[in-house]
Order: structure tokens, then sequence, then C-alpha cells
């Protein structure tokens, strides 16, 4: 079963930062980029126990705050070391001004 999941108010984001979300005990980071697309991925850095809310976002990229590993927030994918495991991407829409998960069940 496929379920949307209401996890923000649309205004709760910024461009450039990331927010922590938990739903359903998923522990996701939720990013707005300056061109205005909204993406989520796994909170948990691949590489090390980092938050990857807490980091520096530049264009469509997060820099871990431990390693300075890069994840491209669109997708999961590592831009930079020392990371080399992805982390999971999560499906975003938004609706009524909410932001929406797909989590899988």
């Amino acid at each position: 079963m496929t379920l949307w999941i209401d996890v923000a108010a649309e205004a709760d984001l910024f461009e450039g930062a990331g927010i922590a979300v938990t739903p359903e005990d998923q522990d996701i980071a939720v990013f707005k980029l300056e061109d205005g697309g909204v993406f989520a991925i796994n909170n948990l850095c691949s590489h090390g126990n980092a938050k990857l809310c807490d980091g520096f976002v530049e264009g469509h990229r997060v820099e871990c705050p431990f390693h300075q590993a890069l994840f491209d927030v669109r997708d999961g994918t590592v831009s930079c070391g020392p990371a080399t495991e992805p982390v999971k991407s999560w499906p975003v829409k938004i609706e009524n001004d909410r932001v929406l998960l797909k989590l899988d069940q």
C-alpha cells in the first residue's frame, strides 16, 4: 500500500535549507531548492552518523556536516566522498500548501 503523508507546511521550508521530519518513524530531510523544487532524502548520512538536514545546501547538493560528503537532494546520489553509498530519496508533492511524502508500506 502506498501512502502520501502530510509532513509540513510549505511555509516551513526555506530555500537552501533542510528540515527534519519523521513520518512513520522514518528520519527524512526535506529541502526546498532555489528554483522552488522540494525534495526529500533520508536524513542520516550513509558514511557517518550525521543529520543531513543540518548540512550546507548549495544548488541541488547538501554537504554532510561531519565529513563534507555531498549528496544530490533530488535523488540521494553521492556527488563527492568520503561517502560511497547513496541515501534513499522519497517522492514529494505539494498540495494545498502542504508538503506530502509518498511512503511505501
